[in-house]
């Protein structure tokens, strides 16, 4: 189901609300003792304060982010989506300074413990928008503004009357083609890197992104990447070898 949040509107208009099902459930959860001291003190440091549109997690059309503007230079911009508890983008944050990283994720209790772990490091090139990724590629970043772009095992979904709402579908690959930089004298045009340990999404994912015709897959058609040495490894991804899946790392390029 779509994520309902009504608005008042006038007696003219149309109630406002998410006409699409997003790709995640929202789920409330208590904070720990030293996440809610971190988020008391380091929120407004690290979490963007997006205008919402017509949902909790959606945010405002016309609110346009200038990655320049936000971390006070002008920098590579790696985006990841889906960030969880932020174990891999505060490491690549804390092991590439000359970079900047954005973490876009919905569940208040995976921002509070990445704040927690960027406040530890002192970090100065991340920061974080809990918001509805698709809003994020559609509208907040700007077109191009992307340098590499990562999906590091979203919700498969598995069950087939649930794969309308996996994230990886051709709508999404055109809003990764527009905020991905694109090939320029020479230099290579931005990156998606997605990580899956289902099967069946691997599969779907490669079938939507080589047919995506502003991507190219960086291992030729239907190939498979090794495994992303930027990407650490995580807690989820040890239980998940750990009963035997497979991981699946895609990489692609902005042609």
């Amino acid at each position: 189901m779509p994520e309902p949040t009504p608005t008042t509107t006038p007696a003219t208009e149309s109630p406002r609300y998410r006409t699409q099902p997003v790709s995640f459930v929202r789920r409330s959860g208590r904070l720990g003792t030293r996440q809610q001291r971190a988020w008391d003190e380091h929120r407004d440091r690290y979490l963007v304060e997006a205008p919402r549109d017509v949902a909790r997690t959606s945010v405002d059309p016309s609110f346009v982010l200038d990655p320049a503007v936000l971390f006070g230079r002008s920098a590579r911009l790696v985006v990841e989506i889906g960030s969880g508890q932020g174990e891999a983008v505060v490491a690549a944050a804390a092991a590439d300074p000359s970079t900047d990283f954005l973490a876009v994720e919905v569940y208040t209790p995976g921002l509070a413990q990445t704040v927690l772990r960027a406040a530890q490091r002192d970090l100065t090139n991340l920061r974080l928008l809990q918001v509805n990724a698709v809003e994020v590629l559609a509208t907040t970043l700007p077109a191009g503004s992307v340098d590499e772009l990562w999906v590091f095992f979203p919700d498969p979904w598995h069950k087939s009357r649930h794969h309308k709402r996996r994230l990886v579908t051709p709508s999404f690959a055109t809003l990764v083609e527009r905020v991905l930089r694109a090939p320029d004298d020479g230099a290579p045009g931005g990156v998606l890197r997605l990580a899956t340990d289902w099967d069946g999404y691997a599969d779907q994912m490669v079938e939507v992104l080589d047919a995506a015709p502003g991507l190219a897959n960086a291992h030729g058609p239907g190939g498979v990447a090794p495994r992303f040495e930027g990407r650490v490894l995580t807690g989820f991804e040890r239980k998940g070898t750990a009963v035997g899946r497979v991981i699946t790392d895609l990489e692609y390029v902005r042609r």
